[in-house]
């Protein structure tokens, strides 16, 4: 493939892709109040927030825009979830629009802490309160502040944590063209992640997972790399449940992570798949270089003591195929079952059971065959589906 042929298809996906998030505005707070019944509200989650962007002042609809910050601000979103909500769906108003609470996700209030040490005892007095667990959630490329925010809402609510939900929003731009901004931007991220981890892992939290998506998989192994450098890879014991969802990471640099944090203590997953379009684009743009999230070789991964589920047979929620793991309602369901299990009694080997029992909720889903093929250090399952 010529040169000329490969920038004419990079600006061809980004055209035609919307990427992770794909809207054209990234406002978060409605022009003006819009009230619901309490019937209409099935629940409202209060999401904590450590994050590297700047306020925004052009448009403080949007609480935080795309631009860096060299210090990382801390607040907390309060957002109500309609009765009306399907599993793996995130509802919202279009374009600029205000929520509506009886149908649509809705950020109903903004709390901004002064320093991480007033954040520290709002977000551990929460974490106290629900049961010592917090779950960490890094978002991916082309994503604003506010699909973080409903990204992770979608999570904590179709999964049913029972724990505190905390968004690392790093400062990606929001915008499809934005992928070299996102990059670095992913690359200043890095120490203000391990900090936000240690800080953390300084409440009473007995766990700490995370869930990282896309580029933010990215963000995520070097902090666990910084971690490891400084002998404190599993936070004292707290580090919980890792995933990585479409891994947006050069193979060899993960490896090379993976040899610098060392074959993980605790359940560590990848989720890939290999129709993933988003991650088509990235490996255009990394010279044709294979991405993690799109891989082909599970077992080469998996000897680096992580377990990888292929979730390539499956069925995705846009025609991105790349956050599956969150829009499929079957894997919400599966993901779900996991995390509410704390990490520390889980084991590595996945409940074949559990698994053929979703798989065929997932064939009716999906109404044809289908499979999801989880390769592990020690075996490999296949747990087939039909409709």
């Amino acid at each position: 493939m010529t040169v000329r042929s490969k920038s004419f298809l990079v600006v061809a996906f980004a055209l035609a892709l919307a990427g992770c998030a794909g809207r054209n505005t990234h406002d978060l707070l409605n022009k003006t109040t819009v009230a619901a019944p309490a019937s209409d509200i099935a629940a409202t989650h209060e999401i904590f927030v450590a994050t590297t962007r700047q306020k925004a002042t052009k448009d403080p609809r949007q609480v935080f825009d795309g631009d860096r910050s060299l210090t990382t601000s801390y607040a907390r979103v309060d957002v109500t979830v309609p009765k009306v909500h399907h599993v793996g769906a995130i509802e919202r108003a279009k374009g600029s629009a205000d929520s509506n609470p009886a149908k649509q996700f809705t950020a109903t209030g903004v709390v901004h802490y002064q320093d991480a040490a007033q954040f520290g005892k709002a977000v551990g007095a929460d974490i106290a309160m629900r049961g010592d667990r917090a779950l960490v959630f890094v978002h991916g490329f082309n994503n604003g502040f506010d699909d973080g925010i409903y990204r992770l809402t979608q999570i904590a609510h179709d999964t049913k944590y029972p724990g505190t939900p905390v968004l690392f929003s790093w400062a990606s731009s929001g915008k499809t063209t934005g992928y070299i901004y996102d990059k670095e931007s992913a690359n200043a991220a890095r120490d203000d992640l391990e900090a936000t981890l240690r800080m953390l892992a300084k409440t009473g939290v007995k766990s700490i997972d995370i869930i990282a998506h896309s580029m933010g998989t990215w963000v995520t192994m070097e902090a666990l790399r910084q971690l490891a450098i400084t002998d404190d890879r599993d936070l004292d014991g707290k580090l919980g449940y890792v995933i990585l969802a479409s891994p947006d990471i050069d193979v060899d640099v993960f490896k090379k992570q993976m040899i610098r944090y060392g074959k993980p203590d605790k359940p560590f997953a990848i989720l890939l798949s290999a129709d993933d379009r988003a991650l088509k684009l990235s490996s255009i743009i990394s010279g044709d270089k294979p991405r993690v999230g799109d891989y082909g070789n599970a077992a080469d991964l998996a000897s680096y003591g992580v377990s990888v589920v292929d979730l390539s047979q499956t069925k995705g929620g846009d025609r991105l195929n790349h956050a599956k793991f969150a829009d499929n309602p079957m894997l919400v369901q599966l993901l779900g079952d996991r995390l509410r299990t704390p990490a520390g009694l889980a084991s590595d080997e996945p409940d074949p059971t559990q698994l053929n029992n979703l798989g065929q909720g997932l064939g009716k889903a999906v109404g044809s065959v289908a499979e999801i093929v989880i390769t592990t250090p020690f075996k490999v399952l296949t747990i087939a589906t039909g409709g």
